[in-house]
C-alpha cells in the first residue's frame, strides 16, 4: 500500500490528515526527536507539538525526554485491535444497509414486499408470540416445525390457534402425530394440496409467501385490519372452512369458546330456532368509545343478511352479509358484531357459549 493511500485510510479510521501523516512518518523513523519528525512529514513546526499530542492521548505514540522531546510508535496491538474493529464495524453497516435495502421493516408501511422467505417466516414467529386473542396459520410440515415453539407458546397463553398443514396428496404420513399438537394449536386441519405459506394474527397482522412451486420467490407482510381481513377470508374459506378436522381441543358442551362469529351462528341458529335459551358471554371492543367492553346474557336474536336460511348452512362463506347477535343484558338488548362491526354496540373478540336450557 502507498504511503498516500495508507494516510487516507488513516483519515477514514478517525485521525486528521497531519495525525496521519505524523503517525505514518514516526513508523518509519522509529524513535526519533519532534524536530526530525517534522522535518520528515508535512506537518508544519508550529503544529507539530499538538499533532504529536493529540496521537499520544488517543494511544497511537508515545513521547518522551532526552536531550529534546522524542516521540516513538505505541505497542501495535491495541492499534491493530481499534483498526480491526473499525473494519467489522464497516463490515456490519454494510449488511445491515444491504438488509434494510432489501427488506423494509413492517412498521415503514402497512405492506411490505420482502424478498426472502426466511423473512417472511421470522416475523411471522415474531408476530405468534406476540398474539392476544387468535393466530390462524397455513403451512407446510417443514415450516410448522419452525413455528412449532411460537405456536406453543401461544397456545399456552390461551390464544386460540387454528393451524392447517398442508402436503401433496401422496405424503399425508408426514403429518405430525395428532397427539402431538395438543399443546400447539386448539385445533388442526388436513389441507391435501399444496398452499401458500400464511399467517395471521390479532385481526391485524399477516405474513404470506407463495407455495414452493411458485416462480418468484417473494413475500408480503401486513399490518393493517383492512388488508388482513381479506386474508382471513382466504384462509376460511380455502385453508379450514372445507378440510376435516386431525385434532381439537373444542368440546361440544359449554363452555365453548368463538374467535369468529359466524361459527357462533353457525352452531347456536339451530338451537334458537328450536327454543333453547343459549346464554353467551361476549370479550370485545365498544364500537363508539374503543374501549374494552365485557356483557354476559340471554342470546335473543340472530341477525343476518344474505341469501334466505343463510343462518342454517354449514359453510363460513354463506355469511357475507352482516352477521349479529342480539344479547340481552341486565342493562338492556346489546349487539354484537364480528371483525370490523360499526353498526353493531361490540365488535366481539371472543364469544363464549356458556350454557344452553
Amino acid at each position: 500500500m502507498e504511503r498516500a493511500e495508507l494516510s487516507e485510510t488513516l483519515e477514514e479510521a478517525g485521525l486528521s490528515p497531519y495525525q496521519a501523516d505524523a503517525y505514518i512518518t514516526v513508523l518509519e523513523l522509529g524513535a526519533a526527536p519532534v524536530t526530525r519528525i517534522a522535518d520528515a512529514s508535512g506537518v508544519p513546526d508550529p503544529r507539530i507539538y499538538d499533532v504529536l499530542r493529540d496521537l499520544e492521548s488517543t494511544g497511537y505514540i508515545e513521547t518522551y525526554e532526552r536531550e529534546s522531546m522524542y516521540a516513538r510508535a505505541n505497542d501495535l496491538d491495541a492499534i491493530v485491535d481499534d483498526l480491526k474493529s473499525r473494519a467489522s464495524r464497516f463490515a456490519a453497516a454494510t449488511e445491515e444497509i444491504e438488509r434494510r435495502w432489501n427488506e423494509p421493516s413492517v412498521e415503514q408501511s402497512t405492506v411490505t414486499i420482502v424478498t426472502r422467505f426466511e423473512t417472511v417466516i421470522k416475523n411471522a414467529d415474531e408476530f405468534i408470540r406476540g398474539a392476544e386473542s387468535q393466530v390462524n396459520v397455513s403451512v407446510a410440515v417443514d415450516d410448522f416445525e419452525q413455528l412449532r415453539p411460537a405456536l406453543r407458546d401461544a397456545t399456552e397463553r390461551g390464544v386460540r390457534v387454528n393451524l392447517s398443514i398442508h402436503t401433496p396428496e401422496d405424503e399425508a404420513a408426514a403429518l405430525p402425530d395428532p397427539e402431538a399438537l395438543s399443546d400447539v394449536c386448539s385445533e388442526a386441519r388436513h389441507r391435501r394440496l399444496p398452499s401458500p405459506f400464511a399467517v395471521i394474527v390479532d385481526r391485524t397482522k399477516t405474513c404470506f409467501a407463495p407455495h414452493a412451486g411458485s416462480t418468484n420467490e417473494y413475500g408480503v407482510l401486513v399490518d393493517d385490519r383492512t388488508h388482513t381481513y381479506v386474508f382471513h377470508w382466504y384462509f376460511l374459506t380455502t385453508q379450514w372452512d372445507t378440510w376435516e378436522p386431525i385434532y381439537s381441543s373444542i368440546g361440544d358442551e359449554p363452555p365453548i369458546e368463538y374467535v369468529d362469529i359466524r361459527y357462533c351462528v353457525r352452531d347456536v341458529a339451530p338451537l334458537v330456532r328450536d327454543g333453547a335459551t343459549v346464554r353467551v358471554r361476549i370479550e370485545g371492543t365498544d364500537t363508539e368509545s374503543g374501549a374494552t367492553r365485557t356483557v354476559e346474557g340471554e342470546l335473543s336474536e340472530i341477525l343476518v343478511t344474505g341469501p334466505e336460511n343463510a343462518a342454517d348452512v354449514d359453510v363460513i362463506a354463506s355469511y357475507g352479509g352482516q352477521v349479529a347477535l342480539v344479547v340481552e343484558t341486565d342493562e338492556g338488548p346489546v349487539e354484537v358484531g364480528g371483525w370490523g362491526a360499526m353498526v353493531e354496540d361490540i365488535e366481539a373478540h371472543r364469544i363464549t357459549l356458556v350454557g344452553v336450557a
